[in-house]
């Protein structure tokens, strides 16, 4: 494969094997970084995770106008760490996005 040839995006079922359960203390660096977005419980985090990495920006920007998605907050960060939650996540380059599904 050439170098310069963009990659396939991962398909949905790569995306739902990928994602799992983490600490919170875990990601704090990531956080740090600017790069933890956080998902409302009612979104299908895998569905999510696919449009991030189609580079949907059109599905992205009407989540996030909806107060669906956002940047993680230094509320979200500072309340995770106290109750030493665990988060559903997954990796789409660069961004971890996370999920707070309390179940």
């Amino acid at each position: 494969m050439n170098e310069l040839e963009p990659l396939e995006p991962p398909s949905r079922e790569k995306l739902n094997q990928e994602t799992g359960r983490i600490a919170w203390k875990a990601l704090q660096r990531f956080f740090a970084a600017g790069a933890v977005i956080a998902a409302a419980p009612e979104l299908d985090l895998v569905e999510v995770a696919y449009q991030f990495s189609v580079d949907n920006k059109a599905a992205v920007a009407q989540w996030m106008e909806a107060g669906l998605l956002a940047k993680a907050s230094d509320d979200q960060a500072r309340g995770w760490l106290e109750s030493d939650a665990e988060l559903w996540s997954v990796v789409v380059k660069p961004w971890v996005l996370v999920q707070d599904r309390k179940a």
